[in-house]
């Protein structure tokens, strides 16, 4: 007996080393996979490759899953899978949501047409979006925020249309991008300098930062060397592929407007807000635009306008408008942040800055016949298509009071709405749980990926962000995660990601995500097919993830087994290439980890689908 178990034994072990030295073959295969790309791969990710190589040290315990097919989801995998076509090259660079001819036919006003208006299921693609032809990964952070490949978007308008005002300048094979603006023509740095001297950006007191109207995204480029992440927005094609810009950039963007949606982001959730030359009518519809600021605007938190109408007086002739016209709206401006308690704390040159006052309850009591209306109790964080609202969101009652920490330290502070039981089921001790989790997590998922510290992913998307546990983990000036919050989870727990210093918005996956094709680097979603297991087809959800990654750009998913036996089957179909694996702790865990890489391939490519 003793002799058998001894054989026994002795077979595990060697199955244990032969398990181990596949995983290392794999991931050095993962790698290749990443620099390859018929040779458009970057320097970095070849040097960080070849480490990953020789530095093969997975935990012997995580090992590849193969065991688990056809059970559980009740998956034949003797069923032929069917490969997915690459779409026409006319949808390149295809925005499901703010396609051009759809959106021309919503009515202009209140630029109700640039919001966002998906395709009905019968009108969505199932193909894969193709890369241009001379696609090439995008240049490591920082030089991205300087240089941007042409091939990657090949568009040359805003370097005749801008070519006075230092937004990019196209030079050869690559875009350059001087930090320049229409407010800021000495560069973005210099800019911020000049804002950091009444605004406290250097201490951590501001973190988070909304930019409307953010053209090519400069100001949230040069924050970030400051510590401050900008959560930036335009509309699709305004100014053509100034969003797309930002996110080759490696600068945090959606498409997106302020229109007559609320926008995607949770009650206080920002530090400081901007808007430079954004051409956005602030003063029209008695101030209901700048309500939504102020909705998402912390208390105490900055509000910062750059261009007309301030300083109208001497600037009236170079912008060629009449003086009226400007006087009447800076009046309207003005009285809009009077009636929201937004104390004006500086206006020099073109640029004013207003504060929003801790205590506006107090404030607008001693307004003598204010015409300020005070939203109904409800839910302020409840957004996803709702209309604005002609009311001013109350202070209390959800979170953003004056305990938040100053950043770094709020990363992991227990956070207002936690501390405060504003979320049901969210207590302190499940905080620093789930934190505690997370950080195992990510841990594991670096011995998986040697790439994940290196910078070779620096615009990185978690699709259920939770309280933002994952991109706390995986903090490093070296990237940024979106935190997305699916609008059908259990809880909303937004507002704690940002008062983490994180940012995020809200979305629904079974519609397109706010971004041009090829714009994340690194997809993470944790128990996300689960949660739309009966809300919509797991093929769109992962079309729509092929069509937001770039080529070679990696994929972290992690849920039940038996999801993702249905995940892996509809994978095999697309041009990735992936293994399925056991959870951290073993393969007992019902929990499994699917990581994949998409291949790179362009416009005109027939190389076939590799399916394990």
């Amino acid at each position: 007996m003793a002799g058998k178990n001894s054989g026994d034994n002795r077979t595990r072990t060697s199955v244990s080393i032969f398990i181990i030295a596949g995983l290392c073959c794999f991931f050095y295969l993962l790698g290749a996979w990443q620099r390859s790309g018929f040779g458009k791969g970057d320097s970095i990710a070849v040097a960080v490759t070849k480490t990953a190589g020789e530095n093969c040290d997975i935990l012997p315990n995580l090992n590849f899953e193969t065991r688990h097919a056809g059970e559980a989801g009740g998956t034949d995998e003797s069923e032929e899978v069917e490969e997915l076509k690459p779409c026409d090259p006319q949808y390149t660079d295809y925005t499901p949501c703010q396609d051009q001819k759809r959106a021309m036919t919503f009515p202009r006003e209140n630029m109700n047409y640039r919001e966002r208006h998906c395709p009905p299921q019968e009108e969505k693609l199932h193909c894969l979006i193709p890369a241009p032809k001379g696609y090439v990964t995008p240049f490591p952070w920082p030089k991205s925020r300087d240089y941007v490949p042409y091939a990657n978007a090949p568009y040359k308008s805003l370097t005749v249309e801008k070519a006075i005002q230092n937004w990019v300048q196209y030079e050869g094979n690559v875009f350059r991008f001087p930090g320049g603006g229409t407010q800021f023509p000495q560069g973005a740095d210099k800019y911020i300098d000049q804002l950091a001297s009444v605004v406290p950006i250097e201490n951590g007191t501001v973190r988070t930062a909304l930019d409307t109207g953010c053209g090519v995204a400069s100001w949230g480029a040069y924050l970030w060397k400051r510590n401050v992440i900008a959560m930036s927005f335009a509309p699709r094609d305004s100014h053509e592929a100034q969003v797309q810009f930002a996110l080759e950039r490696g600068v945090p963007a959606v498409i997106g407007v302020l229109g007559t949606i609320k926008m995607p982001y949770p009650s206080k959730a920002f530090d400081m807000a901007h808007c430079s030359r954004c051409l956005i009518p602030w003063g029209a519809a008695d101030g209901i635009l700048m309500m939504e600021v102020d909705r998402v605007l912390r208390p105490g938190g900055y509000w910062v306008l750059s261009g007309p109408p301030i300083n109208w007086k001497v600037n009236f002739k170079a912008w060629q408008r009449p003086k009226e016209d400007l006087e009447e709206e800076q009046r309207k401006i003005e009285e809009a942040a009077k009636l929201l308690c937004w104390e004006k704390i500086s206006e020099k040159g073109e640029t004013a800055i207003w504060q929003k006052r801790k205590d506006s309850a107090s404030c607008r009591s001693a307004q003598e016949n204010s015409a300020a209306r005070v939203c109904k109790p409800s839910d302020p964080d409840s957004v996803w298509y709702n209309k604005m609202e002609m009311c001013i969101t109350p202070n209390n009652g959800n979170g953003g009071d004056e305990s938040l920490k100053p950043f770094p330290e709020r990363l992991y502070a227990v956070p207002p709405r936690i501390a405060n039981g504003l979320v049901s089921g969210v207590s302190v001790a499940k905080y620093q749980e789930d934190s505690k989790k997370w950080k195992k997590h990510v841990s594991a998922y670096k011995k998986i990926n040697k790439l994940l510290d290196t910078g070779r992913y620096r615009n990185i998307m978690d699709m259920n962000a939770g309280l933002g546990g994952f991109a706390a983990a995986l903090h490093s000036p070296k990237f940024w995660v979106m935190n997305v919050m699916p609008t059908i989870a259990e809880k909303n727990t937004l507002g704690i990601v940002f008062e983490r210093g994180l940012i995020g918005i809200y979305h629904d996956w079974c519609e397109a995500f706010s971004t041009y094709p090829r714009t994340y680097d690194l997809i993470h979603a944790s128990g996300l097919f689960s949660l739309y297991k009966d809300k919509c087809e797991f093929e769109d959800i992962l079309l729509e993830m092929d069509r937001i990654l770039r080529p070679e750009g990696a994929v972290i998913l992690r849920d039940n087994v038996d999801v993702l036996i249905k995940v892996k089957k509809i994978i095999g179909g697309m041009r990735w290439n992936f293994k399925l694996m056991d959870h951290e702790d073993g393969p007992l865990v019902p929990e499994k980890i699917l990581v994949a890489v998409k291949q790179y391939w362009t416009l005109g490519d027939t190389n076939s689908t590799s399916s394990q």
